[in-house]
């Protein structure tokens, strides 16, 4: 994204990027379920809403944000969605009324200890020289929030395939992104791209079309269903150490403070999830000996 970001402004380069992704997602869904998959039986209002934060919100704001930073754009949008596990704690909380357990709160804080040091650089001084990277960083945790609830808004479609979730989604979602593009677009905010342009982002569009957009948002909702969203957000800490290791191949190489960020935020979010899943089991065991 940091090359393709180049060539086009993020709002074309998400509406095409997802676009593309949809005719692949529309396609292999009417070829496994057929023709009635394509109905929203009635929830149509509701997956346009997800549709509309994961792919308008997610997709906009986390590369808006990730152009603002410039070079390190990658470096610190992935580590902004490295804080999704904690950030649905707050999501579960909101929907499903599921309030965290107190000793969360502090993973919480770890978690955000890690996501200053890699934004600042463990300098703080600098950080206050550093408003775009700040700013920056708050758009994509925008943009992470969204990603959140609509993982967790795929528990609310029972009968749906993760197929049918994701095309359908997708589908509700683009409108929401071309509506933002026309309006840009007639506001002088950015300018339709011309044939040169597309043509040298064409690679990057492509790319991030199918892997990302296509394999990985298909994937993705499929393990959500198997493991659940509480277990899944987890494989977010994938994502900041294989940015950082493509990054440094590239010549961004991390400094010792943001290396100890990524350590404190992965360190943050596996504690957490290990507490959470100990609570449970005490739970459990208390009502089962209070049956007996």
């Amino acid at each position: 994204m940091t090359n393709g970001l180049r060539i086009l402004d993020p709002y074309t380069f998400t509406t095409l990027r997802f676009g593309i992704a949809a005719l692949l997602f529309t396609f292999v869904l009417w070829r496994r379920e057929g023709k009635p998959a394509l109905s929203v039986e009635g929830r149509g209002l509701l997956a346009w809403f997800m549709g509309t934060l994961g792919f308008a919100g997610f997709g906009l704001l986390v590369f808006v944000g990730q152009r603002m930073a410039g070079t390190e754009g990658a470096l610190i949008a992935s580590v902004m969605m490295a804080t999704q596990p904690m950030l649905s704690l707050f999501a579960n909380w909101a929907i499903k009324r599921v309030p965290p357990r107190p000793l969360s709160f502090a993973f919480l804080t770890l978690s955000f200890v890690g996501v200053l040091l890699v934004v600042t650089k463990g300098n703080l001084d600098e950080a206050q020289r550093s408003t775009r990277h700040l700013v920056a960083a708050a758009i994509i945790v925008a943009g992470a929030l969204c990603w959140v609830i609509y993982t967790i808004g795929g528990t609310f479609f029972t009968g749906w395939s993760p197929y049918r979730y994701t095309t359908l989604t997708t589908l509700l979602g683009l409108p929401g992104l071309i509506a933002i593009n026309v309006v840009l677009v007639v506001s002088g905010h950015i300018a339709i791209p011309g044939p040169s342009q597309l043509k040298i982002a064409a690679p990057y569009l492509l790319y991030t079309a199918f892997v990302p957009g296509f394999l990985g948002v298909l994937f993705w909702n499929i393990g959500i269903r198997i493991v659940t969203p509480v277990n899944g957000v987890l494989f977010m800490d994938v994502i900041p150490v294989t940015a950082f290791a493509i990054s440094a191949f590239q010549g961004v190489v991390p400094v010792r403070a943001q290396i100890i960020g990524v350590a404190c935020t992965a360190s943050a979010i596996i504690m957490n999830n290990l507490y959470v899943r100990s609570y449970a089991r005490r739970e459990r065991q208390f009502a089962t000996r209070s049956v007996n």
